[in-house]
């Protein structure tokens, strides 16, 4: 057998581990990622010195631009979550669109609340308006929860800053600017397909009554008021308009103008997600009537999930430079170059295929970003936006058993199992196919 195809066989073999390691030996991502890096490393004739270094490289080189991005998106989840503003947006949405509109309306309003939130933390915060809502409608529970689950689960796949779309845009070196507007070109009719069109079909076929909450409500005893409509937008799409901004001046502006260089500073996404945790300071939290000492407290509790996600990131990132590294970037290039696949579609493949053995959006984005960056840098033609979020399409697509998403949505609406997976599994599955369609589709245009 040659090197060649050894290299490649071995990096089959180091795939399949990591997915047993997860998903059947039920170990820790971190630990799974890095005994598996350092493995392949050492099988793929690197020295065991030049496997650590190139490991720890990784972790620095993914985690630098990353992290702090990534914890400053969780502060402002937090503080949008203890202010009231996620209800603040969804009742006035629903306000304007009307009853008629129900499932449209908690579509966007879960897409907007979904920015800045983890899905799990966007679903807490909505389901005691899904629940509120239905009862007073008399709507079918899930003709206003699948709409609002499709937008959560498009935000966090498909837009920036969620670690898993940043990931891949620092992985393969995608603009942000242009990922978000793709983002939005591709994840709202997905949302649309996924949510209020499925609900049509699905919301009085699965008969969930609105019961009582599974768990009451937060209480908020320090705020004195809720955050304004306008203002809650603002807080929220702040960093999203900063980071447009800043790819409208690339492409109009020449690089010597002044006016480019400041935009391009305030677009950076450090810059544009710390701007808009400063304004949700005020806005979310003491003009809500909380004090300083309360502020803080809610700022380290944002942090609390922030080491769990970097670590995976990290790992990610020193898996991705040890198979770099090894050489196996430079083959699987060469492999898809002569076999004229589209480097989107095996993206979403790759992605697509980790997701249904290992059930965690992160953990397929990350490995499928490692497996396509050395196919982007031997083809400069590759549209690394679409392939961003073909990736964050296939990372989201047929949730089951071995995802905690799947567990989370079965006991927040009381579902059975079967229930389950007639409803967030299809829907999910929409989710991937229709973002994977649709970016086809756009990447005929741009």
């Amino acid at each position: 057998m040659s090197h060649d195809a050894l290299l490649i066989v071995s990096a089959l073999g180091a795939i399949a581990v990591l997915v047993f390691l997860i998903a059947k030996g039920k170990v820790h991502p971190v630990l799974a990622l890095t005994l598996v890096a350092v493995a392949f490393g050492g099988v793929s004739g690197m020295k065991l010195t030049a496997v650590i270094t190139a490991f720890q490289e990784g972790i620095g080189a993914t985690l630098g631009p990353l992290s702090i991005v990534v914890g400053l998106g969780l502060m402002l989840g937090k503080l949008l979550a203890e202010s009231g503003g996620a209800q603040v947006v969804a009742f006035r949405f629903i306000q304007m669109m009307g009853e008629k509109r129900l499932p449209l309306a908690m579509m966007l309003v879960a897409l907007i609340v979904g920015v800045p939130v983890l899905f799990t933390v966007g679903l807490v915060l909505l389901v005691p308006v899904i629940y509120a809502i239905a009862r007073e409608t008399k709507s079918p529970l899930l003709r206003i929860a699948l709409p609002a689950m499709a937008g959560l689960s498009v935000a966090q796949g498909l837009l920036p800053p969620h670690p898993g779309p940043m990931l891949a845009i620092t992985n393969i070196g995608a603009d942000v600017g242009k990922t978000i507007l793709y983002g939005f070109i591709v994840g709202l009719p997905t949302a649309v397909v996924a949510g209020p069109v499925l609900a049509y079909f699905l919301g009085n076929r699965v008969q969930v009554v609105a019961g009582e909450l599974t768990a009451a409500p937060p209480v908020h005893p320090a705020r004195l008021s809720t955050p304004g409509f306008g203002l809650t937008l603002v807080t929220i799409l702040l960093p999203i308009l900063l980071m447009l901004q800043a790819t409208a001046a690339e492409l109009l502006l020449p690089k010597d103008n002044p006016w480019r260089t400041g935009l391009d500073f305030v677009g950076s996404p450090l810059v544009a997600m710390l701007l808009a945790v400063l304004l949700a300071l005020w806005s979310f939290g003491f003009a809500r009537g909380f004090s300083a000492p309360q502020v803080l407290g809610l700022l380290e509790q944002s942090l609390a999930p922030a080491g769990g996600i970097l670590l995976i990131v990290g790992a990610g990132g020193g898996l991705s430079r040890v198979l770099r590294e090894s050489g196996l970037g430079d083959i699987i290039g060469a492999q898809v170059k002569q076999a004229h696949v589209s480097p989107i579609l095996l993206g979403w493949l790759v992605a697509a295929a980790v997701r249904l053995a290992v059930g965690s959006a992160t953990v397929a984005i990350i490995l499928a970003s490692a497996i396509l960056k050395p196919v982007v840098g031997l083809d400069p033609t590759i549209n690394r936006e679409l392939l961003v979020l073909a990736m964050g399409a296939g990372s989201l697509f047929c949730s089951h058993v071995n995802d905690s998403g799947f567990w989370f949505v079965k006991e927040n609406f009381k579902l059975t199992v079967p229930q389950t997976f007639k409803t967030w599994t299809i829907l999910e599955t929409s989710i991937g196919l229709v973002g994977l369609l649709l970016t086809l589709l756009l990447s005929r245009f741009v």
